[in-house]
């Protein structure tokens, strides 16, 4: 008989280091596996702790996928229990990125400001 989850335990599988996704109320450890996915590890790291049924439907696996989630299966997920929210912390790399992302901003409207300024 396989373990049986709350939606509470696997939510506070949500980290790097490791992470749990339910797909069709069945619980995959797919800490290992992030780094290996086709489409990166951001997708598993958004939906890490949560149901991503429709994520991964949406997607349309290969067979080849979906042989590999059957070896990432540890568990079914317990329906009645009640299903959490979970909040995702600003992850170093995210906050890195927002900064260079501003700094380019900053860059090309002073960029544009001094050739205006130049050509007045």
């Amino acid at each position: 008989m396989p373990k049986v989850y709350s939606y509470q335990e696997v939510a506070e599988h949500n980290g790097p280091e490791n992470c749990w996704i339910i797909i069709d109320d069945k619980v995959y450890d797919v800490s290992q596996f992030k780094d290996e996915h086709p489409g990166g590890d951001e997708i598993i790291m958004d939906l890490g702790g949560q149901d991503a049924t429709d994520s991964f439907v949406d997607i349309g696996h290969s067979d080849e996928a979906l042989k590999l989630l059957k070896t990432l299966y540890i568990g079914d997920v317990d329906k009645t229990s009640e299903p959490v929210v979970v909040k995702k912390a600003a992850t170093s790399e995210s906050q890195s990125q927002g900064s260079a992302t501003l700094v380019m901003i900053l860059a090309v409207v002073m960029l544009g400001v001094a050739y205006y300024l130049l050509n007045e």
